[in-house]
């Protein structure tokens, strides 16, 4: 045996014995952390709900996030809020691993990604050639609007995603590689129903982005709505997707902070069980700047990814405001991406005290807050429902945004908040459509 087999070797029974002891592990600390809070945290399908992949990430995921009673969160200590949160996350994770294991894996950070798929960039044809001597599939593709060079490699078969990032990173030091890591909502909205999709033909450049599940048809969104797919079965109406659009352009029934907007929306979930990946977050952020989107807003939290990382320095040069949701694992979870990184406008959420949500996360820096909680949005219905988490906060932001022009203008509309952590303040607090 060579130093190369023996390496691989001992790769193999390290997983094996990581995969041995991980999973029941989490198993048993969903249990520990969050006793008598199973069914919440792993509940019924809704009446009505979608019988498909498509509702695994947008809303079984969703609604798992929401893990507790949320009118008792406040009542926990920080210490037992930090247990559910992250008892939560681990079911999240695991119904995912276990329902749909073969499109989803953890990669070498363990965290969940498509299987099987490595992203790589900056790789030259010497590394690229290398890579397919070793039995790595190879896809060139190129992002639309931001010009960046992306090369997708499928695993050998047999070959774990954390073993196979760990023999790429090995055979092409100075390229850059990462897995199609997953990116969740941040908030709970109302259950999925087959709905059809909103559709008002083309709009011109200006309009706010979302990147997020497909909108349904609302009466209070009849302004400009364009919808494209990145994934299977994508553009597909979704609850999360069509609260967050309310909550941006919405008028009547539901009142947006931005009413009537055109909106250009960017569905990464579809029917996708692997949905909301950075591959397909990336071609949506390419899309938006190719269509002139003037700012977009991103409710979905995962892990720092370099091709993401880049893709959004891409973007913001050529002049598009982002925004994304701070997310629900709370204050000790680690930084929540994309709102973590530098050029992106982090927010989180406030509920009808103005208090900050105690389920929201925490990114590397908060900007601004809105209302998270306490609060109405479109559902698939065509009414309304009560909406929680960040990820209802963040759409409000970008419509201020579309309104006031500038961060500078939102800072002088900001409100103080209670102390640390609302950034430089609460902005659209009556936006809560509760009338």
């Amino acid at each position: 045996m060579d130093d190369f087999d023996a390496e691989k070797a001992g790769d193999d029974r390290r997983e094996e014995t990581e995969m041995r002891w991980t999973r029941p592990l989490l198993i048993a600390g969903l249990w520990l952390a969050a006793p008598g809070a199973q069914a919440q945290l792993l509940p019924a399908p809704a009446a009505g709900a979608l019988n498909g992949v498509g509702q695994i990430v947008p809303d079984t995921l969703d609604r798992l996030g929401s893990i507790v009673d949320q009118s008792g969160l406040d009542r926990l200590s920080p210490a037992r809020l930090a247990d559910r949160l992250a008892a939560a996350r681990t079911a999240r994770i695991d119904a995912l691993l276990r329902q749909h294991g073969d499109a989803v894996e953890l990669d070498d950070r363990r965290e969940p990604a498509r299987r099987g798929i490595i992203l790589l960039t900056a790789a030259d044809a010497a590394a690229i050639d290398k890579l397919r001597a070793a039995g790595y599939g190879v896809e060139r593709n190129e992002a639309e609007g931001i010009d960046m060079a992306i090369t997708r490699l499928t695993v050998p078969d047999g070959q774990s995603l954390a073993r196979a990032l760990r023999n790429v990173r090995k055979i092409a030091p100075q390229a850059q590689a990462s897995a199609d890591n997953l990116y969740f909502p941040s908030g709970a909205a109302a259950a999925e129903r087959s709905a059809a999709l909103a559709s008002h033909g083309s709009v011109g450049r200006g309009a706010a982005g979302l990147i997020d599940g497909g909108v349904a048809a609302h009466p209070a969104l009849a302004g400009p709505i364009e919808q494209r797919g990145f994934v299977a079965g994508a553009p597909r109406a979704s609850a999360h997707g069509t609260a967050v659009a309310s909550l941006i352009g919405g008028y009547g029934s539901v009142k947006g902070a931005a009413p009537g907007t055109p909106l250009l929306v960017a569905d990464v979930y579809g029917d996708d069980p692997a949905g909301g990946s950075s591959f397909a977050i990336v071609r949506a952020l390419g899309w938006m700047a190719a269509r002139g989107a003037r700012v977009v807003t991103i409710s979905l939290v995962g892990p720092d990814n370099p091709l993401l990382a880049g893709a959004i320095r891409l973007v913001r040069d050529k002049g598009v405001m982002l925004i994304a949701a701070v997310g629900n694992d709370g204050p000790a979870a680690p930084p929540a991406y994309p709102a973590s990184y530098p050029q992106v406008i982090a927010v989180t959420g406030v509920d009808g005290r103005g208090r900050l949500l105690p389920e929201a996360g925490r990114a590397a820096h908060v900007d601004f807050a809105a209302p998270g909680a306490d609060m109405m949005a479109a559902d698939m219905n065509g009414g309304r429902d009560k909406v929680r988490g960040t990820s209802f906060a963040a759409p409000l932001v970008a419509g201020r945004l579309m309104t006031g022009g500038t961060v500078e203008a939102l800072r002088r509309e900001a409100k103080p908040g209670r102390g640390k952590g609302y950034g430089a303040g609460i902005l659209c607090d009556n936006c809560r459509n509760m009338d």
